[in-house]
Order: structure tokens, then C-alpha cells, then sequence
């Protein structure tokens, strides 16, 4: 028997059931939301943890671009400081 009719009696005998007995909708309902919240969570995890390599590359060279703008941006208030209190004398 070819897989496709397999996949279709599974997905016919499930559409039965379903249209049959409202209690088998609300359990099929409940564990595609439970699948949908563990992708969800295991998709958070994977691009958020930091004990994975790409993440913790990621946090230091956000990490590393915030400390240069904000170095440059004390340069320059350091610098038009300076020229101001030179134009004042």
C-alpha cells in the first residue's frame, strides 16, 4: 500500500472521529495547540540560548557595536565641550 493512502485512512479515521464526538475536537484542538506551544518554546530556546555558540556571538557583537556608538558619541560630546570652553576663553 502507498504511504499517501496510509497518511489518508489516518487523516480520514481522525476527520470521523472529530465530526462524531465533540469531546475528540476539543482533545485534537488541545494537542495541536500543545505541539504549536513546544515548537514555539524549543524555537525560543535554539535562538536564544546562551550557551549556544552563533547566540553568544550574536550578544557580544551587539554588545560590541553599542560600546563603539557610545564611545564615539562620548568623543564628540567631549570634543564640542572642549571646543566650546576654548571659544568661551
Amino acid at each position: 500500500m502507498n504511504t499517501a493512502y496510509i497518511y489518508l485512512l489516518i487523516f480520514a479515521c481522525i476527520a470521523y472521529l472529530i465530526c462524531t464526538d465533540d469531546n475528540i475536537a476539543a482533545a485534537v484542538t488541545l494537542l495541536l495547540q500543545l505541539i504549536k506551544f513546544q515548537f514555539e518554546k524549543t524555537k525560543w530556546i535554539i535562538l536564544n540560548d546562551p550557551r549556544n555558540p552563533i547566540v553568544r556571538w550574536n550578544m557580544e557583537r551587539r554588545a560590541y557595536k553599542l560600546a563603539k556608538e557610545i564611545q564615539d558619541e562620548m568623543e564628540r560630546k567631549s570634543k564640542s565641550l572642549n571646543n566650546d570652553s576654548k571659544t568661551n576663553q
